[in-house]
C-alpha cells in the first residue's frame, strides 16, 4: 500500500517541482481552498488554538488569521515539493540570511551549532544554509511512516546540502562527529514532549504547557552553540532569516529554552498566520 501511494503521488510531486513559480502558487491557492473549505483539515484544532491564544481578538480577526494560515500552510507544503526542482541560484535568491557573519564567527571558534526555530514561516528551506557557510545542515526529524516518501524527502533536502538525522539516532550521530568538519543542526523545538509526567512546565503564548527541552539538552551534552533562526516572509515565496545567538545563563535552569520561547512568541505575535496552528501544541494544557 505504501508503494502504491508513492507511485500514484510521485508524478504529481515531480511535476509540481519543475513548474514555474507562478503556476505553483496557483496550485497552492487551490490547495488552500480545498484544505480550508472542502476538507476542513484540522479546522476545529486551528480555531480552538487561535481562540485560546488570542481571546482578545474578535471573531472576524480570528477568521482572517485562520484564512491566512491556510494560505501559508498550502504555500509551505507546495514550496517543500518545489525545492526538488529548484537550483542553488533559485534557492539563494529566495532565501536570504541577514547576518550570516554570526554563524561564521561561531564556526571560527571551532564550534558546531544548533539552529533552533519553531514551526514558523518557511523553516523547511532553512536547511539550505549549507550553501552559505562551512559544513552542511542536518535536520533532526521524525521519520515518515511511508518509507518511500521518507527517502524522497531525504533526496530533496540532500540536493540543497541538507541531510536528515532521525531523532531516534541523533545521540549516536552527535557522539561521533568528525572534529575536522562543521555541523549545523536544524531543530524545530516547539513540539510537545512525549513524556509529560516530569516535563518542564512553563508558559507559552499565555498558557502553561509541558515544554520540549531536547535542543537545550543536546547543546549542553555535546557543547553546541545555540542560534535562533528568526524567519520572516518578505513576500510570497521569498524569505529572510536573522540569526540571534542564545547564550546559556548558567545560574538559571532551562535558560536556553526560555529564551527560545520568548523569541518564538515575538515572531508569532508579529504575524500569527505564519505559525502552524494545525499542530496540537496545547494538548497537555495545564490549569493556570
Amino acid at each position: 500500500m505504501q508503494l502504491l501511494t508513492f507511485l500514484i503521488l510521485y508524478p504529481i510531486i515531480r511535476l509540481i517541482s519543475i513548474l514555474p513559480f507562478r503556476v505553483v502558487y496557483s496550485i497552492s491557492d487551490f490547495l488552500s481552498y480545498l484544505l480550508h473549505k472542502i476538507f476542513k483539515y484540522r479546522l476545529k484544532m486551528v480555531r480552538n488554538n487561535l481562540r485560546l491564544v488570542f481571546p482578545e481578538k474578535s471573531i472576524n480577526e480570528i477568521h482572517r488569521i485562520e484564512r491566512d494560515f491556510y494560505k501559508h500552510f498550502a504555500d509551505i507544503t507546495i514550496e517543500s515539493i518545489k525545492a526538488f526542482g529548484m537550483s542553488e541560484s533559485q534557492m539563494r535568491s529566495r532565501y536570504n540570511y541577514e547576518n550570516i557573519e554570526l554563524i561564521e564567527s561561531i564556526q571560527e571558534k571551532k564550534k558546531n551549532i544548533i539552529l533552533i526555530c519553531g514551526h514558523y514561516s518557511n523553516f523547511e528551506w532553512l536547511l539550505s544554509i549549507g550553501y552559505n557557510v562551512k559544513g552542511n545542515g542536518y535536520g533532526i526529524y521524525t521519520p515518515m511512516t511511508n518509507k518511500y516518501f521518507n527517502k524522497l524527502f531525504e533526496k530533496i533536502r540532500g540536493k540543497h546540502k541538507a541531510y536528515l538525522v532521525s531523532r531516534y539516532k541523533v545521540k549516536d550521530f552527535m557522539s561521533n562527529l568528525n572534529p575536522e568538519k562543521y555541523y549545523l543542526f536544524g531543530f524545530a523545538a516547539d513540539q510537545s514532549p512525549r513524556k509529560v509526567g516530569k516535563s518542564y512546565i512553563n508558559y507559552f503564548l499565555g498558557h502553561k504547557v509541558p515544554i520540549f527541552t531536547g535542543a537545550e539538552r543536546f547543546s549542553k551534552d555535546y557543547d553546541l552553540s545555540v542560534v535562533f533562526a528568526d524567519i520572516t516572509r518578505t513576500k510570497r515565496g521569498h524569505y529572510k532569516t536573522k540569526f540571534i545567538e542564545i547564550i546559556d545563563k548558567k545560574n538559571t535552569n532551562y535558560s536556553i529554552t526560555d529564551q527560545f520561547l520568548k523569541l518564538l512568541e515575538n515572531q508569532i505575535h508579529r504575524d500569527p498566520s505564519q505559525y502552524f496552528w494545525s499542530h496540537n501544541r496545547f494538548k497537555h494544557l495545564r490549569t493556570n
